[in-house]
């Protein structure tokens, strides 16, 4: 939804900015790694994280109506973990808002199906339950997280999922020059991955916990959280996810604007699903305790695979998903046809 009497290139510039400042933050850190001591890990991870955000920008065909420059522009893998055409295609899937928190439809949902929650094992059971804390989300979420992507990934791939496949081929061009500046610097990977990496994803992990919310309304779904100015800026104003999945095409310096405008409506249509406190009160509510159970309330489907499927999804093809309304699909269609 562009915002009235502005032009394509005044409503992207905010994006240029940023994808700038994202890159010489990070390579200020990790080149001038010796003069700022360990302090160099933390605008590493700060900007690691902020460039997962402008991924994201990318793939909803921003700053430009080409999705291979976009691509082309977020294409340094300084995050490593995740490949970007992944996150492009099962993130798109996730915005078919019918199938939010859908165990098996919505690729980012972290929820289980009764008949997968009764089947996993004790030790699994355990660390789902503590990643449904906030605490426990940012310590043991990423690694549960990429334990079931890899792993549905590699059966993919070893299905002959060619498109898998070439995600990964793409993505591992892009860590080899990552590694390679990394390597130069006499930076040791276990360091960057262990210190960089993977904080940065459990930061980026800090807004995705509380986003979806399982409810039998659709709208009641997404959350709006009203953050400070620098968590608004590392997440890209998707702190306003609830305006995001109605505006998939706004860009994120538009997000605020349309929240002021209809705020009254989305917190309506919400069911108050709002966090005016940002994500302090968030962590007040819900840093040791679960927020929700694992196991899905409603959605309660029994398919063979779906323990794997559970946490991703297959996304080769969209032809066999359930339809994505409007002009979901056009996006679905423009951004993964390369």
């Amino acid at each position: 939804m562009p915002v009235l009497g502005t032009t394509r290139t005044a409503r992207e510039w905010p994006t240029w900015v940023a994808l700038a400042v994202c890159y010489t933050i990070w390579l200020s850190a990790v080149i001038w790694h010796d003069v700022l001591g360990w302090g160099w890990v933390v605008p590493a991870l700060l900007m690691t994280t902020f460039h997962s955000s402008l991924q994201h920008e990318a793939l909803h065909g921003h700053p430009t109506r080409s999705g291979t420059l976009n691509e082309a522009l977020v294409f340094p893998a300084i995050g490593l973990f995740v490949p970007y055409r992944r996150f492009r295609n099962t993130h798109l899937r996730h915005h078919n808002n019918v199938m939010l928190t859908d165990p098996y439809d919505d690729p980012e949902s972290w929820y289980l199906s009764r008949h997968d929650w009764h089947r996993t094992s004790p030790l699994m059971r355990g660390l789902l339950n503590i990643n449904s804390t906030l605490g426990g989300r940012v310590l043991v979420g990423p690694a549960l997280a990429l334990y079931g992507f890899w792993r549905n990934d590699l059966k993919l791939v070893r299905a002959g999922d060619r498109q898998v496949l070439r995600a990964y081929i793409m993505h591992f061009t892009g860590v080899v020059p990552v590694v390679a500046l990394l390597v130069w610097l006499d930076i040791p990977l276990w360091t960057y991955g262990l210190f960089v990496a993977y904080p940065a994803m459990s930061l980026l992990m800090v807004r995705t916990f509380i986003e979806h919310r399982a409810e039998e309304t659709v709208a009641e779904r997404t959350a709006v959280i009203e953050a400070g100015l620098l968590m608004r800026l590392l997440f890209l104003n998707n702190n306003y996810h609830a305006v995001h999945h109605n505006h998939p095409f706004a860009s994120w310096s538009e997000l605020p604007d349309i929240w002021r405008q209809h705020k009254v409506q989305t917190l309506r249509d919400n069911g108050g699903y709002h966090y005016p406190g940002g994500y302090l009160q968030v962590a007040w509510y819900w840093l040791l305790r679960r927020r929700e159970p694992v196991e899905h309330p409603f959605m309660r489907r029994n398919i063979d695979d779906a323990y794997e499927r559970t946490f991703q999804p297959q996304i080769a093809g969209f032809e066999n998903q359930a339809p994505v309304p409007g002009a979901q699909v056009k996006v679905v269609r423009k951004s993964t046809d390369l």
